[in-house]
């Protein structure tokens, strides 16, 4: 059964020991990662992110009972566990499935994996014009030619990673 943890940043490693410790070798961990771009002193550096921020998903056979859960709430790095996962396993199976069919070979998730509305103002992540707003004006295929300030550009969803902004 998959539980979904929250867990200090800091304290990633110690709560993944803890819990192997504490329920066996038996445990999955899954944390999507994306790939980052920042700019520092002029240079672009690749840097991993998590993708859902400081939220860990857990899989082990023994969640289903309510008492490990409670034993489990004091292990070193853990906030809580989220209410009500039990009800929601075919959604996070589901998630985890798509997460892991969308990585590339270094096991980061490609841009495929985010499913766009056409409207509203996104963020470039990566490549050149990284940090700048842009709305899409267009879609054909994997491409979409985009609104830059006054100029228009045609941009791969493959090759860039961007966000909704709003």
């Amino acid at each position: 059964m998959w539980a979904i943890l929250k867990f200090k940043k800091e304290n990633l490693s110690l709560l993944k020991k803890d819990l192997l410790n504490s329920l066996g070798n038996d445990v999955k961990f899954y944390l999507p990662k994306i790939k980052l771009q920042k700019k520092i002193k002029n240079k672009i550096q690749n840097k991993g992110s998590f993708l859902l921020g400081d939220y860990l998903l857990c899989f082990h056979k023994s969640f289903e009972n309510k008492k490990i859960i409670d034993s489990l709430r004091y292990c070193k790095g853990l906030k809580y566990f989220l209410n009500n996962f039990k009800e929601e396993q075919e959604e996070i199976k589901n998630f985890v499935e798509k997460c892991k069919s969308n990585e590339d070979n270094e096991g980061f998730i490609k841009q495929c994996f985010f499913e766009f509305k056409e409207s509203g103002i996104f963020q470039f992540l990566t490549g050149p014009f990284m940090n700048r707003g842009f709305k899409i004006i267009g879609r054909q295929n994997n491409n979409f030619k985009i609104l830059i300030g006054k100029f228009t550009a045609t941009v791969s969803k493959e090759n860039y990673l961007f966000r909704p902004v709003y």
